[in-house]
């Protein structure tokens, strides 16, 4: 068993600086919130239909109208055709993660986003605007998921949950930034009015592509590559260490001894992230459902609140969910994982059904909305300080490194792939001549909220203050529900050195080289 002074050593204290290097990767929401916000604004300005719509005719009390406008398909498509350009991405993400690294492929997801929103700015048609929206799709997609990829393998374990809850900050960011600059050129009587706001988007990818260059590469990926000399390099750097201190040697070799011990079964195919069945506490395939079906749940049904209205009423959502993300930070490492998806979830449910039951009991009255408005903010407080960080949080977190790469890039395309799909059926449920449910609507989104609550609790394991190789043991020795209690008793170097085929710590040679030694 190993001691208490070998679990301490496994991870170097936490130093400022390396704090601002791991949380910089969460600028990457920017794109994601930015992307998915400016096109509600733009869809609203009469610039933008004189140059994307076409003749309307219509009746209005028996007198023939004359209007430009879009087609219902034409705006459904725009909307959509983003969600299904991430999909793509983020499953092509996976691979490209293992082949190139993690920052590269963030990188070269920044600059395919860049490509997409020039063809979305030089070619000006709805044609031009969907092949734009899908290239920059991929992008996102690309980036969105080797981000949390690349931010859970770096992130000190002690603030993991905290900075990676940082890139959900930054999509809020991005939402309220895009809502801001729409109202600001809505009233604009040039190509501007919507062309400012698309064109905005290049800063985001910049800062983002710039910022990345002068970051490290992920250590675990080094050590999947077999790159002990690197992946120690990297490690000094992201812990702020001296490159023989014994947390970084430590740390490598728990790293090291982890993987190898993984590798015994081989490396796994996109086939095998499904095998072992999903009632296997630690096969593959439980591991990909759990992070598919947090990010099902994690997409519109629990965004996807209904209001339309003027845009005070919009801003004051987008700020709640700005300001309520923050309270995340500190409440994910206080109280874990479990806790926020579980209570979240039935927070969420309670604020749903009473929207549904007041709606559906005085519909259309001045009480009926406050009531409207009121909960939906609350349902913002509860979604973005509890599932909206704690999804990507635990995705992050449950995939050894052997499938990580690939189980992240599932889970990510699971949320667009959803997004995409509820983004089509939702307006068939509420509109009138189609579902017509309206408001009742809310009655499906709070019962799915109450599966969330059984989900989380069933399924989701608690991964607070865990590396990622402890996470992994912690699920191969017991279920969801006791997972709070676990404590690490050996290191996997402690494990694989007294079983002879790994050693329990790497150490320097003559040069400069790290080599094993037990």
């Amino acid at each position: 068993m190993a001691s208490s002074m070998e679990f301490e050593r496994i991870e170097a204290p936490v130093t400022f600086k390396a704090y601002l290097m791991c949380a910089f990767a969460a600028f990457a929401g920017m794109l994601f919130g930015y992307d998915s916000g400016y096109i509600s604004s733009v869809l609203g300005m009469a610039e933008f239909r004189q140059v994307y719509g076409h003749p309307i005719t219509s009746f209005v009390n028996g007198t023939e109208q004359h209007t430009i406008d879009y087609s219902t398909w034409q705006k459904s498509l725009i909307v959509s055709i983003l969600s299904a350009g991430t999909f793509l991405g983020a499953l092509i993400s996976g691979s490209l993660a293992d082949r190139l690294g993690r920052r590269t492929t963030i990188i070269a997801g920044c600059g395919v986003f860049m490509v997409g929103v020039v063809v979305q700015v030089v070619a000006l048609g709805v044609n031009a605007l969907v092949i734009g929206r899908l290239i920059a799709g991929f992008g996102v997609g690309f980036v969105s998921a080797v981000n949390i990829l690349y931010m859970s393998e770096v992130a000190p374990r002690n603030v993991r949950g905290a900075i990676v809850s940082s890139y959900q900050f930054a999509i809020t960011i991005g939402i309220m930034l895009a809502s801001c600059v729409g109202f600001a050129t809505k009233d604009r009587t040039d190509t501007g009015a919507f062309i400012i706001p698309i064109a905005l988007q290049f800063a985001w990818a910049i800062v983002l592509a710039v910022g990345l260059f002068l970051l490290p590469e992920s250590p675990r990926y080094f050590v999947k590559k077999g790159r002990l000399d690197k992946a120690m390099t990297v490690l000094a750097r992201v812990r702020g260490q001296p490159h023989d201190s014994e947390y970084v040697l430590h740390e490598l070799a728990e790293i090291q001894a982890n993987y190898e011990y993984e590798l015994q079964v081989g490396e796994v195919s996109w086939f095998g992230c499904f095998g072992g069945g999903v009632w296997n506490r630690n096969s593959n395939a439980r591991k990909v459902f759990i992070g598919t079906a947090l990010q099902i749940y994690n997409t519109t049904f629990f965004q996807q609140v209904g209001i339309e209205g003027p845009f005070l009423i919009s801003m004051i959502t987008t700020v709640v969910n700005v300001v309520s993300t923050p309270v995340s930070f500190y409440t994910i490492e206080r109280f874990g994982r479990r806790p926020l998806l579980i209570y979240g979830a039935i927070a969420m449910c309670v604020c749903e059904f009473v929207i549904a039951i007041v709606g559906t009991v005085k519909p259309n009255s001045q009480g009926a909305n406050y009531c409207l408005i009121t909960f939906v903010c609350l349902y913002i407080f509860f979604f973005a300080s509890t599932w909206g960080p704690a999804a990507w949080v635990v995705i992050g977190e449950i995939f050894q490194l052997p499938i990580r790469s690939k189980g992240v890039a599932l889970s990510t395309a699971s949320n667009w792939f959803w997004n995409c799909i509820i983004a089509v059926v939702t307006p068939y449920m509420i509109d009138p001549g189609q579902g017509g449910l309206g408001v009742k609507v809310f009655f499906i989104w709070g019962a799915l909220c109450a599966v969330c609550a059984f989900f989380a609790y069933w399924f989701v394991p608690e991964t607070k203050g865990l590396t990622l190789e402890q996470v992994d043991r912690m699920m191969e020795e017991v279920d969801a529900r006791r997972s709070s209690n676990w404590q690490a008793r050996d290191t996997w170097a402690h494990d694989l050195c007294d079983m002879g085929e790994q050693p329990a710590s790497i150490q320097m040679d003559q040069k400069s080289e790290p080599r094993s030694s037990c």
